[in-house]
C-alpha cells in the first residue's frame, strides 16, 4: 500500500468522523433554536399568497376597548372584513365588545390567554394558553378558531407542535406598524402602506393613532387594487 493512499484513506476517515460528530451536535442542541428544521415549520405563516392581490390587517387585541368602536365603524364604511386576534383575558373582561366584533362578521383568531411569551413555555404551557382561549371563545360563539398569533411574535417548537395538535396555524406578520409604541398616525400609515404588496400581513392594535390612520390605510389599499381580506383567506393557496 503506497504512502499516498494511506494518507488519503486517513483523511477520508477523519472527514467522516467530523461529519458524524457535527450531526450529533445538531441533534443534541436545544431544538427550540432550530424551528426552521421542524417538520411543522411550514405551519408558520409570515405572509399570505403572493399570487393574489390580497392583504390582511391583523388586529391583536389584549387591552382596552376605547378605540375599537371607531375602528369597527371604519371597517364597516369600507365594507372590509379582517381578523381580530383576541386574548382570553380580554374576552373575559370585555365580552360585549368581543361579541360586537363577531356580530360584524370579522374573523376571530387566538392570541393566547395571559399574553405570555410562548417561547418560554413547554408543550403543556403552550397548549394551555391556546386551548383556554379557544374554549372561552367557543363558549361565546359556538365556533372553532384555527389561527394563532403568538404574543410578541415569540414561539418555539413546542408552540408549533401544540398549535398543530389543536388544529391551529401559527400566524406571524410581514410588517409591523409598532403602533403600541409609536403614537403617530402618519408613521403608522407609512409603515402599513409603504411598498405594500400581495399577501402582506400587517400587524396593528386598537390604539387611538391606529384608529386615526385606518381610513387612510384602507383608502390606499382601495386605490392600489389591494383587497383587504381575513387572514385565512389570504394564506390560502
Amino acid at each position: 500500500m503506497s504512502k499516498a493512499f494511506k494518507i488519503f484513506r486517513s483523511l477520508g476517515v477523519n472527514v467522516i468522523i467530523v461529519v458524524m460528530l457535527g450531526f450529533l451536535c445538531v441533534l443534541t442542541i436545544d431544538d427550540s433554536a432550530y424551528s426552521v428544521f421542524n417538520p411543522n415549520a411550514n405551519n408558520v405563516y409570515y405572509r399570505g399568497n403572493t399570487a393574489q392581490n390580497n392583504v390582511s390587517l391583523m388586529i391583536n387585541v389584549y387591552w382596552g376597548n376605547e378605540y375599537l368602536g371607531d375602528m369597527l365603524n371604519t371597517l364597516d364604511e369600507y365594507g372590509v372584513k379582517t381578523t381580530f386576534f383576541v386574548g382570553g383575558m380580554w374576552v373575559s373582561k370585555f365580552p360585549e365588545e368581543f361579541l360586537n366584533i363577531v356580530d360584524k362578521g370579522h374573523e376571530i383568531g387566538n392570541h393566547g390567554f395571559f399574553h405570555k411569551d410562548q417561547d418560554k413555555l413547554d408543550y403543556m404551557g403552550n397548549q394551555q394558553e391556546i386551548y383556554n382561549t379557544h374554549k372561552l371563545v367557543k363558549e361565546h360563539t359556538g365556533k372553532d378558531m384555527t389561527l394563532f398569533a403568538p404574543p410578541s411574535g415569540a414561539f418555539n417548537n413546542a408552540t408549533i407542535e401544540s398549535a398543530t395538535n389543536l388544529d391551529y396555524q401559527v400566524i406571524m406578520w410581514s410588517r409591523d406598524t409598532i403602533d403600541w409604541r409609536d403614537q403617530d398616525a402618519d408613521l403608522i400609515y407609512k409603515r402599513a402602506t409603504e411598498n405594500l404588496s400581495n399577501g402582506e400581513l400587517v400587524l396593528m392594535h386598537p390604539t387611538l393613532c391606529t384608529a386615526q390612520a385606518l381610513p387612510r390605510i384602507l383608502e390606499y389599499c382601495k386605490e392600489n387594487n389591494l383587497n383587504v381580506v381575513p387572514v385565512s383567506s389570504n394564506i390560502m393557496t
